[in-house]
């Protein structure tokens, strides 16, 4: 134990003036280290991806979603449906312009196949809202003598 006195601790880290960065004033004053270059596959693609401009359930404001739940129940026929692409098209019952389907929208067990019967609400596609869409659908009656599948992958016969 020495009786002196301590010496002062010393920081590392300089003071900061009044002329030293604390942000960046730009992007392009920002430099990746030289030490790796990264090299991209040049897709055809890459400047053309955008976000989708449809509103799936997951992206659906609660109003829309709301005004879709208190419309009145319509009915109609599956016109086609692809699993892999994510989206199809339904043939009102009452006639008029087929209405889309979000793969995110089919409520129940199965996959629909063309020729099923459903029954679906319908909710307005932005930004504009003249298209609409179909909420809410569910298979109502599955067209015998096809095979079905359910959403895990199993085929069922009708």
């Amino acid at each position: 134990m020495s009786s002196g006195a301590s010496s002062p601790v010393k920081s590392t880290t300089p003071p900061l003036s009044p002329l030293s960065p604390v942000s960046p004033v730009s992007p392009s004053s920002l430099r990746l280290p030289a030490c790796r270059q990264r090299d991209r596959s040049p897709s055809p693609m890459r400047g053309y991806l955008i976000p989708s401009p449809l509103p799936t359930r997951r992206n659906r404001t609660c109003s829309a979603t709301v005004r879709a739940a208190e419309g009145p129940v319509f009915t109609g026929v599956c016109k086609c449906f692809s699993r892999s692409k994510g989206h199809g098209f339904i043939t009102p019952s009452d006639g008029g312009n087929d209405v889309f389907v979000h793969i995110s929208d089919v409520e129940g067990e199965y996959v629909p196949v063309e020729g099923d019967e459903v029954s679906y609400k319908i909710c307005s596609i932005p930004p504009k809202h003249e298209k609409i869409q179909a909420v809410d659908v569910t298979i109502t009656h599955l067209v015998p003598g096809t095979k079905h599948e359910t959403w895990s992958g199993a085929v069922v016969e009708s």
